[in-house]
């Protein structure tokens, strides 16, 4: 005990000390995606976040506001690490958080990569989306088309048959016209 030096180990040296999470970077295996680090300062999370909530209740059942606000906050920062981001949410999302961190991740990457700091995938639902509404409003509109179409036929034909029979009076003849030429979009004068 002469000399004054210290015995012992230091903290760094003993395994009881040891850092939990470098064990379980090195020791778990993670998707492929999680291997690139996302920076968030590319990605518009003001539209991931709605998504995050929703994949989030889907996956465990019911909303967790606690865990939600938690995954915002650890995609806080400039360079995240997708397998730091699995291994804290382990403990919450269990055998979902694997999933949950692929799709999440490779939105994110997509969102990197797009000059709008927007997913790929959510760009393309968009489009789709708008294209589905134009084809109904299209269809909507042919099939009033084809309704007052068909209306003006009937009536030129009830016309053609009323004067065929000659039981048509000249008032009613002029309401016949008259109501034609409403349903064409012409002037509505009786003669």
């Amino acid at each position: 005990m002469s000399g004054g030096f210290f015995r012992g180990t230091s903290a760094d040296q003993d395994t009881r000390f040891s850092n939990k999470q470098a064990k379980l970077l090195k020791s778990q295996k993670f998707a492929p995606e999680l291997e690139n680090l996302v920076d968030m300062t590319k990605v518009k999370m003001d539209v991931m976040r709605p998504w995050i909530a929703k994949r989030v209740t889907e996956l465990i059942g019911f909303e967790d506001e606690v865990l939600i606000n938690f995954i915002y906050s650890l995609l806080e920062g400039k360079a995240v690490n997708g397998k730091q981001v699995h291994i804290s949410l382990t403990g919450f999302m269990e055998r979902n958080t694997g999933k949950f961190m692929k799709e999440l991740w490779a939105l994110l990457l997509s969102a990197q990569q797009n000059v709008s700091g927007v997913p790929q995938q959510f760009l393309d639902a968009k489009e789709e989306e708008t294209k589905k509404k134009k084809a109904e409003t299209d269809r909507i509109a042919n099939e009033i088309h084809r309704k007052k179409e068909k209306e003006k036929q009937e009536i030129e034909q009830e016309k053609i048959k009323m004067d065929g029979d000659g039981a048509l009076s000249r008032d009613k003849h002029d309401e016949l016209d008259l109501h034609v030429k409403n349903d064409a979009g012409g002037p509505a004068s009786i003669q």
